[in-house]
């Protein structure tokens, strides 16, 4: 019963309020990274697979300029990200956008992480089982390392949620990722400025 009705309707409630109190918040970074970005604007958005894997526009605040090398091509992520933008993302703000999503119903609170469209023909059958909730904010494979665990081991943790959905545990989630916020552990994977990219290596 929660895991089909009564958690949508508590994703419902708790994002609509969060934007409200959170709105002077969400105004301030926008206008802070406005300025940093160097005219890259203060918003990205991007296709990311949904539940049944059906594509949404995610929102999330940019935390990277566009700058680009002398061949057009744009410099890695570890050049591109400010220092405001690292600060934005070591403290999960750049996530909080996404409430948005929560709110229109492509995403949840809690639930795997929307990852990218490319990576839909390189999962197994069951890391595919990850699509049969909707992707969160915050997930388990968040709260087992974030991006700093092996792809492998974050589906897995994925498809565990997908089989273990309950009120229970996405409190624990909430729980964990509150602590892990203020720790600012995991951001990113050893000796990456995001996590690397996935091959459809198991």
């Amino acid at each position: 019963m929660y895991k089909h009705f009564f958690k949508r309707a508590l994703d419902f409630c708790i994002s609509l309020t969060a934007l409200v109190v959170l709105s002077p918040l969400l105004l301030l970074v926008a206008l802070w990274l406005h300025f940093a970005n160097k005219g890259a604007g203060a918003f990205f958005f991007q296709e990311r697979p949904g539940k049944d894997a059906k594509l949404f526009r995610i929102v999330k605040f940019k935390t990277m300029t566009d700058e680009r090398d002398s061949k057009g091509k744009l410099l890695p992520d570890a050049q591109r990200l400010t220092k405001v933008g690292m600060f934005v993302r070591s403290t999960s703000i750049d996530e909080l956008p996404q409430l948005i999503n929560v709110l229109k119903g492509d995403m949840a609170l809690i639930g795997p992480r929307p990852l990218m469209p490319k990576y839909l023909p390189l999962y197994s059958p069951e890391q595919a089982r990850r699509h049969e909730v909707r992707p969160g904010i915050s997930g388990w494979a968040q709260c087992h390392g974030r991006n700093s665990i092996s792809w492998s081991e974050k589906f897995k943790l994925d498809v565990w949620y997908v089989d273990h959905c309950t009120l229970w545990t996405d409190l624990k989630v909430i729980g964990i990722t509150i602590q892990k916020v203020l720790k600012r552990d995991g951001i990113s994977g050893e000796g990456q400025a995001t996590m690397e990219a996935f091959n459809g290596h198991n």
